[in-house]
């Protein structure tokens, strides 16, 4: 297996990645499940990876639940968890407001009992009211229900000079319905009332890969996810490898495109790629090829030949886009060459 963070093409593995790396650091909504179910093949697969020895930890950007009820609904859902197994963004901003707050620090707590319970964790006392005398605010997603008030009592907050702390700003999250906004949209609406820039934790900021390894303590981790803004930028933070799942936000158009940061080592369709080999993908010419498809560039568009697994031939693509937008190449028209396969 070779090592190729954020390189021209994905990487390929001749072994299984559950053998290849020790840790996987999967990310939850578009991964594991979508609107609390979970998505197709992610519990038998991840039963193959746990039986095949891989250490599985799950690092999630929703700071709403507790480790605890995330662990319990991952049980429920067949996939066997502890708390301990759990790595929240509220526990990665607690750490990072305790360090510049004194122990029994009051907090506006603006977020669900996650944020709360990882604020108590941390020696931090949560409040509700910019009245209750806070050292600080802390804004992490607290659901679809969250109420409006929620959003100017942290603006009253900021507005008096207090520090501003925010789990993550994911400015969607995957339901069950579709894509709904997530805690970055609300971070937004405190932006625009106050004209302040938050301290962020969460995935792709260091904060949150310090956190993951502290609690997990992995040697050869493996990123797992479908986000390339957070976890595919994640691992490149924090210089580790990193697998895409098409699983959740993340379609083939905007990985053909994707900077260098944003380039996952591996791409597959769902979970059951964390138990096989990557194909490699090779240079003939000034082609790319992968499996049974070859990709180059036709003018101004990327053009795609061949049969075989479809994913092989967005990996071909990958390649080819990579490559030139490295050699200086912008904005190569992809749409018709995506359109044409059947991921």
């Amino acid at each position: 297996m070779s090592h190729q963070q954020n390189g021209v093409r994905p990487s390929g593995s001749a072994t299984a990645l559950i053998e290849a790396y020790d840790t996987a650091l999967l990310d939850l909504d578009g991964v594991v499940y979508a609107g609390g179910e979970a998505i197709v093949h992610a519990v038998e697969s991840l039963a193959a990876a746990r039986a095949g020895g891989m250490h599985l930890a799950y690092v999630t950007n929703n700071a709403l639940r507790t480790p605890d009820a995330v662990a319990e609904h991952l049980t429920e859902l067949g996939v066997p968890a502890e708390p301990s197994d759990v790595i929240t963004s509220a526990q990665a901003v607690a750490r990072l407001v305790a360090d510049q707050l004194p122990p029994g620090a009051r907090v506006l707590a603006i977020g669900g009992e996650g944020l709360r319970v990882a604020l108590r964790e941390r020696g931090l006392e949560p409040v509700e009211s910019a009245e209750d005398d806070p050292a600080a605010v802390v804004q992490g997603y607290g659901g679809p229900d969250m109420a409006w008030g929620r959003f100017a009592e942290a603006s009253y907050a900021i507005r008096r000079g207090l520090p501003w702390f925010a789990s993550n700003t994911d400015l969607t999250i995957p339901s069950a319905r579709g894509i709904a906004p997530g805690n970055g949209a609300a971070v937004e609406v405190v932006r625009i009332a106050t004209g302040a820039e938050p301290q962020v934790a969460g995935k792709p900021l260091p904060p949150m890969h310090r956190e993951t390894v502290l609690r997990t303590g992995a040697k050869r981790p493996i990123v797992v996810g479908d986000r390339l803004d957070t976890d595919i930028e994640g691992a490149f933070n924090g210089g580790v490898d990193s697998l895409l799942v098409l699983t959740g936000v993340t379609d083939a158009a905007q990985l053909v495109a994707a900077p260098p940061e944003h380039r996952p080592t591996y791409v597959d369709r769902d979970l059951r790629g964390l138990l096989t080999g990557q194909p490699e993908v090779s240079r003939d010419g000034d082609a790319y090829r992968c499996g049974g498809w070859a990709a180059s560039v036709r003018g101004d568009a990327l053009a795609l030949e061949g049969e075989g697994d479809a994913l092989d031939g967005l990996r071909a693509l990958c390649a080819t886009a990579w490559a030139f937008a490295g050699a200086g190449v912008c904005g190569l028209e992809a749409g018709k060459a995506v359109a044409g396969l059947q991921l």
